[in-house]
């Protein structure tokens, strides 16, 4: 008998990695977005990195096996 890996585990488990990279990829932009005369580009960096990783997230709730899970991590 191998091991089992329960599959909504695995997604949760990708998901805090998801949201992990996705919180270092905006701690940067977040000072940034201070400065007034940086703001406007921020946010449009701010923006990028929302659609990718809502895109991430998307494909990750359709994963169905473990290894689908783990080519989308971040």
């Amino acid at each position: 008998m191998g091991i089992v890996i329960d599959i909504n585990k695995a997604k949760a488990i990708a998901h805090d990695a998801r949201r992990a990279a996705r919180a270092a990829e905006f701690a940067p932009l977040d000072v940034k977005a201070t400065i007034p005369s940086e703001a406007a580009a921020a946010e449009a960096a701010r923006q990028a990195i929302r659609d990718k990783y809502a895109a991430m997230q998307t494909q990750m709730d359709a994963a169905q096996t473990p290894e689908q899970l783990k080519a989308l991590m971040p």
